[in-house]
């Protein structure tokens, strides 16, 4: 696999448009690339959803732990990361960027599908959002574990911290 960054004039030229047509299709590079890793993620998503048959806290941290060494393994993931690793991760934990918002949705939808087939309780004063925003949190400090300290990433180091968050909730 020939990893290169992605290059708006060679991507205009590939679909035959100029660069000024393929911005207004776009916006920036950076929503291009927020864009292109979101559509990445949910496919993911989508498809870890559909091979797990866990509930509960089982199910949300099986999904972020799997779903975590995905990222953590992926070529493409680990050349930008490697390559372009501030200006990644500006765009993947910015609040203005889009990515992050929409993956703590995500992660917030299935905690609350969760809770409403009773499969989770959480406690007084705990919201699905701010639950789904801590374990995004501990989540992208162990695939960005390399930019943040130098260590290697590694999703199973945030196992144990996730079920422990998770296990201070009630099953019903």
């Amino acid at each position: 696999m020939d990893l290169e960054r992605i290059d708006m004039s060679a991507l205009a030229r590939d679909l035959g448009v100029n660069r000024a047509t393929l911005y207004r299709w776009v916006g920036s590079r950076d929503q291009f690339m927020v864009e292109l890793v979101w559509w990445m993620t949910i496919r993911t998503l989508e498809d870890l959803e559909k091979g797990t048959h866990s509930t509960g806290p089982d199910r949300i941290v099986g999904l972020t732990i799997e779903f975590s060494e995905r990222v953590i393994s992926n070529p493409g993931m680990k050349h930008w990361l490697a390559t372009e690793g501030d200006s990644a991760m500006s765009l993947l934990t910015r609040s203005g960027a889009g990515y992050q918002q929409r993956l703590i949705g995500w992660v917030e939808g299935s905690i609350e599908r969760q809770v409403d087939a009773g499969n989770l309780t959480l406690p007084d004063g705990v919201g699905a959002y701010d639950l789904a925003y801590v374990i995004e949190r501990v989540m992208a400090g162990y695939i960005y574990l390399d930019l943040i300290t130098g260590e290697q990433p590694d999703a199973k180091r945030a196992e144990p911290l996730l079920n422990m968050l998770l296990r201070g909730t009630r099953p019903s």
